[in-house]
């Protein structure tokens, strides 16, 4: 698989570029997916949803469906996509360190 350096970090991804291993996630990874996703900062909101992702694959080895990551933040589907372009799934999973969606997130 390939490997990323960003800010003296070495990360390894798959061919669609989410993390191989979440223990790998810091929170130079999380800048890292921002450039890469166009996002100027990591906002309050942000980091809600970046939290509750990643508490939720640690106590649950998936990521959350999409109606569960929004009545739990109560940020709305189209806030979800304000925050996070490419989508839940896409950008907000990447970001978080999560391994890449099967089913609908």
């Amino acid at each position: 698989m390939a490997m990323i350096e960003f800010q003296g970090k070495s990360f390894e991804i798959d061919e669609d570029g989410f993390l191989l291993k979440f223990e790998d996630w810091g929170p130079e990874w999380a800048e890292y997916v921002k450039e890469s996703e166009g996002i100027s900062e990591i906002t309050e909101a942000h980091q809600q949803i970046l939290d509750f992702l990643q508490d939720y694959y640690k106590k649950n080895g998936i990521a959350p469906m999409v109606r569960i990551l929004s009545k739990s933040t109560g940020y709305k589907l189209k806030q979800i996509y304000e925050l996070f372009p490419s989508g839940p799934g896409k950008g907000a999973c990447k970001m978080a360190g999560l391994p890449k969606p099967t089913g609908c997130v």
